[in-house]
């Protein structure tokens, strides 16, 4: 059963909840957070949320519904959700141990350094985002087959019947699907293969309007009878190939052979009495969210309060100051030596707070790798908990909305550009406007280093908060605004959510902000400190959870225990529980 506790229309008038509230938290006009006593799913398209419901309601645990949601985002969110992407899942096991799949997209084997610059030693506009070029190796069935296979319960067939349901069958669409939809009319159409799909008769779709994907259907039919040898082998396989060989791309049969998951050990880190696990490189959202947490931590955020210049001011100079050791030594862990030991060191945090001056605002052009205090998107995310203790934080992407744009001929599969995140020439900024370093640079069978961040709080063992959000580089602030916000601000889970953001990232010297982030009073100080804002970027989805009561340290409202937060932006998406 789904709760919510009051029966509000509007989900902007405020939901009263009898919680203690700490000093200097802020109470944000929000919906309640949806209640559950078994268990939670929050996705960003409602169908799928339902899908991993289902999975919960007949016993299987978070690591099976997510499976379930990540075959069905494949079907209902063609945007971000994939097959030929990739992406990151943290597991928090019942038992307490916890780990990290990565199945991060990779460079075909005949990928080259420069191969995304022109004779002139230029990046060539458009090359890495568009065409066959920009296709990595996808990751995604080899990680979801590796999850299941680890750590489910379920026989594969039965996670991935709706899936095949709805991509036979179709769903009807709504107006969020079509909204994102109508984003790629253009480049849809000079595809063929995707035409077939996503153009009715060459226009966009509709309200109400059915999308049925019979090519997809027969994919996941395939994946569903083989495994990850029906997707990375036999018919699929070849026609994969076929399309990148047709379309002057790299990818040849021997990429998809040698394509394997990594499981990895998450970055962890204290926060005020929590621990947080996050993603580890190739990711370099758990280092910079660990980085910016151990800086944050030296200051009484909660005195200071949400909103006020100074918590600003604070939550902007730990942006700048962390970004700039994400996009200066981190990469494939394979390639690149990372120094996360010295980056997550509460010690060097507390470095860059003694040159962090309380009353004007850091020059990013000023702060250089190799000098003191710094020496030596668009995705989706689910989150899952389940009644046995399990947590599941999952971003998967395929880079930009709908990727390259592309389908391989008869699969129905989109492609990514995920190529677009190694650095093509240092010093010149990716889509997200990322300056990234030499430690990225493109390499045959290497991982481009992410801003994929899915995240679990736990407290004494237990998970309190399981967190994440789409995004490109906005990704590391908007989870790290999800910990602060119910940290640090009191809020619960849907306030979390819907707090407006700022976001700084180094490079350019600029901090974005959404509507309302800021009152004019709050600009004005903090423009008389140094501080230049720009307008919000595209919005993020964040799908978040809390564990135990609606906000921490909280009493639950009856038997409910968890509590579910939709983020509004994006008008998609659902949080249900039972």
């Amino acid at each position: 059963m789904r709760h919510s506790f009051v029966s509000i229309g509007s989900r902007f008038l405020a939901a009263f909840l009898v919680v203690s509230v700490p000093q200097g938290a802020a109470v944000a006009a929000s919906r309640a957070p949806v209640a559950a006593e078994h268990g939670m799913v929050v996705t960003a398209q409602h169908l799928a949320t339902q899908v991993g419901v289902d999975v919960l309601k007949r016993g299987g645990n978070a690591i099976d519904a997510a499976v379930a949601v990540g075959y069905a985002l494949a079907v209902v969110y063609p945007a971000a959700g994939n097959l030929g992407g990739g992406g990151f899942m943290t597991i928090q096991r019942a038992d307490g141990s916890r780990t990290f799949l990565d199945f991060r997209e990779k460079a075909p084997l005949a990928a080259t350094r420069d191969m995304f610059l022109g004779k002139d030693g230029n990046v060539v506009p458009g090359l890495s985002t568009r065409g066959f070029l920009a296709v990595g190796v996808p990751g995604t069935v080899a990680g979801l087959e590796d999850a299941l296979a680890k750590y489910g319960t379920r026989p594969r067939a039965e996670l991935m019947a709706p899936a095949i349901r709805l991509a036979e069958e179709g769903f009807a669409l709504e107006q969020g699907d079509v909204d994102i939809m109508a984003t790629a009319t253009e480049d849809f159409g000079k595809d063929p293969a995707a035409a077939k799909i996503f153009l009715k008769e060459g226009r966009p779709y509709g309200v109400g309007d059915r999308l049925v994907q019979p090519d997809l259907a027969r994919t996941l039919r395939a994946i569903g009878e083989g495994g990850r040898d029906g997707f990375y082998k036999g018919a699929v396989g070849d026609a994969l190939t076929a399309s990148s060989r047709a379309q002057g791309g790299l990818i040849v049969q021997a990429d998809l052979d040698r394509y394997a998951t990594r499981e990895l050990p998450p970055i962890e880190c204290d926060y005020r009495g929590y621990r947080v696990i996050s993603a580890p490189p190739p990711s370099s959202g758990g280092v910079v969210i660990c980085e910016m947490l151990n800086i944050l931590e030296g200051y009484d955020l909660a005195k200071l309060g949400w909103g006020s210049a100074q918590a600003v001011h604070y939550e902007i100079e730990a942006m700048r100051h962390a970004y700039l050791d994400r996009n200066s030594y981190l990469g494939d862990p394979d390639f690149v030596k990372n120094p996360v030991e010295r980056l997550t060191d509460k010690a060097y945090a507390a470095k860059i707070r003694a040159a962090i001056d309380p009353q004007k605002a850091g020059i990013s052009a000023e702060l250089k790798p190799g000098v003191p205090p710094h020496e030596g998107s668009n995705t989706t995310h689910y989150s899952i908990v389940d009644s046995q203790g399990n947590a599941v934080s999952v971003t998967y992407t395929l880079n930009d909305w709908f990727g390259t744009r592309l389908v391989a001929e008869g699969t129905g599969v989109l492609l990514n550009n995920e190529m677009d995140d190694f650095t093509a020439k240092v010093g010149v900024p990716n889509i997200y406007g990322l300056l990234q370093g030499e430690a990225n640079a493109v390499a045959p069978g290497k991982t481009p280093l992410s801003s994929m961040s899915p995240t679990i709080v736990t407290r004494d063992g237990k998970p309190v908060l399981v967190t994440g959000t789409p995004g490109g580089s906005r990704i590391i602030t908007v989870v790290l605004h999800s910990i602060l916000n119910v940290i640090d601000y009191g809020m619960n889970v849907q306030e979390a959510a819907d707090a407006p953001r700022l976001h700084h990232q180094w490079m350019p010297d600029v901090t974005n902000v959404e509507r309302f982030a800021l009152s004019p009073d709050t600009r004005k100080i903090l423009e008389s400190m140094g501080h230049t804002f720009g307008a919000a970027q595209p919005a993020n989805h964040l799908a978040a959870i809390l564990i135990g009561a609606p906000t921490l340290g909280g009493k639950p409202v009856g038997r409910f225990r968890y509590y579910g937060a939709n983020d509004p932006r994006r008008n998609t998406g659902s949080a249900q529980g039972y």
